[in-house]
Parts: C-alpha cells; structure tokens; sequence
C-alpha cells in the first residue's frame, strides 16, 4: 500500500497529533484548493488533506451500526517491547506537548492496552483518537497458543 489518506478539519492540528505518534511530514502540496501532505512513520505513510468547511466525522468507535472504513491499524511488534509502556510513554510525549504548544490537544484514548486471541496468536490491542477523533489501532503481536 502506498498511504492511507485521512480527511482533516485542521491540517496543522492534525500534522502537530501525528507528529507526537512519530511520523515526519515528507511532502507539502495541495490537492484541488486543499492543503494537503504526506508523513512517514510506524512503517507506513499517511496522507492528511485539510477539508473546507468540514462536518464532524461519525464516531466510529463507539456507533455499533456504523459501516465504512473503521480505522488504520499500526503494528508496533517490531518497534516496542510492550504496548501498555508504548502508549504510557505516548501519554507522557502528549501532556508535555500539550503544555508547549496550543496545536496539540489531549490523547484521547478509546481502549486501554488488552490482550486479544486472533486465531492462534495473542495480541496486545489498544484504540486512540487522532486530531478529528478517528480511531488508531496499535496492536502488537506477544506470542502463539500451540
């Protein structure tokens, strides 16, 4: 996959919120009379494109009628060695940038860090809104049950 885009109310909120997750905004452009870029981080590329005049997106998460796209999924099995300290230490990285600068807001998180069974593999699975409250999976791969 080359990049999953994400349709923003405020591309610098948005940048400033991806931006504490680890990516790097790599190309600046504009799509139409939108601004628009691409980060890089997690092993992935994104694609944030401002919207003019935007309408508050539905809550994915919580609406259990809801149907579309649901959420981008991250796997972090190579890049920590725990997701509870992962997303302890993300908490941490956004209360100090939420003190320095008025374009990040609060980590919101939508599920703390459990374990789940997928077929024959255990995971530890956690949710968290992004700058427009889209749900973010972080899931991280812990082992196999023979």
């Amino acid at each position: 996959m080359h990049h999953a885009s994400i349709r923003t109310a405020n591309i610098h909120r948005a940048i400033a919120f991806y931006e504490q997750l680890g990516f790097a905004v790599t190309e600046r452009f504009t799509a139409g009379i939108t601004l628009a870029c691409w980060m890089e981080g997690l092993n992935g590329r994104i694609e944030l494109l401002q919207i003019p005049e935007p309408r508050p997106a539905a809550d994915a998460f919580a609406d259990e009628h809801y149907t579309g796209y649901y959420h981008l999924c991250f796997d972090l099995t190579e890049i920590a060695p725990d997701l509870p300290g992962w997303v302890a230490a993300l908490q941490q990285r956004f209360e100090q940038a939420v003190q320095a600068s008025a374009s990040v807001q609060p980590l919101k998180i939508l599920l703390a860090p459990q374990q789940q069974m997928i077929g024959d593999c255990v995971y530890e699975v956690a949710f968290i809104a992004d700058a427009d409250g889209l749900p973010l999976e972080f899931i991280r791969m812990t082992g196999y049950v023979s």
